[in-house]
């Protein structure tokens, strides 16, 4: 499906190996199928701006730089030599170099250095300001595809209709007709409301209700927030019939954490797995232990620890680790979530090669795991696990 990616990727930088052990080689030629991405940033921005990206705060911070965590260290090691810099540039010296170098050059470089071969693009989020899945592509010489945001759809089309019965009628073949050349879906109940809600599907009458209640009441773009919506809409992608993402876990302030516990979705995850159709739990930090049990239990759901890689930085061999306790090697993906700056979407990349590398070559090397187990669940992980639910 991929060959063997070319030993072109900088993971060694000033006589510094990026990876070790026995699964040093296998690792650094990996192709990666990140199967959950925003597109790189189109132009470039300020540094309160940046800051603010690497980060799930909604501002830019008032005390101190955000270089000053794991995510901030990250970028002055790994990144810095890939846009010319020795490893550990000061913040400064990083942003100033980055700045000379423009938007295009350092998407150009951090993103081809990454050693991602497919991008699945979710396109519901920052619109204009980031790349087109096509354009995406091509800056980093690898191919993309499309997921679509369900409630993006439906708040597209609630600004046209005249009624919510005509939201209700015309919904699933609004939602046909932008994925038809798709392969997935994603709904964010989590930020919008929590997955504490019922599992049951609404009934007709029900949505349409909760659709009057959302036209009576606000001017404008309308944004979803009704529960009974979201499940109508979640459960119009089950119909559908394409994987479904659900963001899971850690976020911006919008979402309340203790809601997004991908436990909470087991009710629903009940109902739905007669269906097949297979539900992709992005990210989950610091409810991955419980991603990988649902991962176990539930034939039809698939779970990534991406995000969290970033954030945590050198510790992601730790989340990795937790990440494989539970569930079954066919059903992890790898993710970067990666939005706006290239650097996310390189080092979600790196960290993971760098984290996976470590944790299973010491399983190999303890004689717990073979070389050729540790290589075929690498590869299921990398890139065929996506390739085989997605369909590419």
């Amino acid at each position: 499906m991929h060959p063997a990616a070319e030993r072109r990727y900088p993971w060694d930088h000033a006589g510094a190996r990026a990876f070790g052990g026995p699964l040093a080689d296998t690792v650094a030629d990996l192709a990666l199928v990140d199967h959950h991405v925003h597109g790189a940033l189109r132009t470039g921005v300020d540094r309160p701006s940046f800051e603010s990206m690497i980060t799930e705060a909604p501002r830019p911070s008032t005390v101190a730089t955000q270089f000053d965590s794991q995510i901030g260290f990250a970028i002055r090691r790994w990144c810095a030599p890939v846009l010319g810099l020795q490893p550990h540039a000061s913040a400064d010296e990083y942003w100033h170099h980055r700045s000379e170098l423009g938007e295009e050059e350092v998407n150009r470089r951090l993103l081809r250095a990454s050693g991602t071969s497919t991008y699945l693009i979710e396109t519901g989020y920052l619109g204009d300001a980031v790349l087109s899945p096509e354009e995406h592509a091509d800056v980093a010489d690898a191919s993309a595809r499309e997921v679509v945001r369900l409630e993006t759809i439906a708040e597209s089309l609630l600004d046209e209709v005249d009624s919510a019965r005509a939201f209700v009628a015309q919904y699933p073949s609004r939602l046909a007709e932008a994925t038809s050349s798709a392969v997935g879906t994603k709904s964010i109940l989590a930020y919008r409301f929590g997955f504490d809600v019922d599992a049951a599907r609404p009934g007709d009458d029900e949505v349409v209700r909760a659709v009057e209640r959302l036209l009576g009441t606000t001017t404008g773009r309308q944004r979803i927030e009704d529960p009974v919506l979201l499940r109508h809409l979640l459960w119009c992608g089950v119909d559908r019939g394409l994987p479904i993402q659900l963001h899971s876990g850690y976020g911006d302030p919008d979402l309340d954490l203790h809601r997004a516990n991908p436990l909470l979705l087991a009710p629903w995850l009940r109902e739905v797995e007669g269906s097949g159709v297979p539900v992709m739990l992005l990210h989950n930090y610091p409810y991955h232990r419980e991603a990988g049990y649902l991962a176990q239990v539930f034939d039809n759901v698939y779970f990534d620890v991406g995000l969290g890689l970033n954030y945590v930085g050198s510790q992601s061999p730790q989340l990795i680790a937790e990440s494989l306790e539970l569930a079954p090697f066919h059903k992890q993906l790898y993710s970067s979530d990666a939005w706006g700056p290239s650097e996310l979407h390189f080092l979600g990349s790196l960290l993971w090669r760098r984290g996976i590398s470590r944790v299973v070559g010491q399983w190999v090397q303890d004689g717990d795991w073979s070389q050729g187990d540790a290589e075929r669940v690498l590869r299921l992980i990398a890139h065929e696990n996506a390739e085989r639910v997605y369909r590419l």
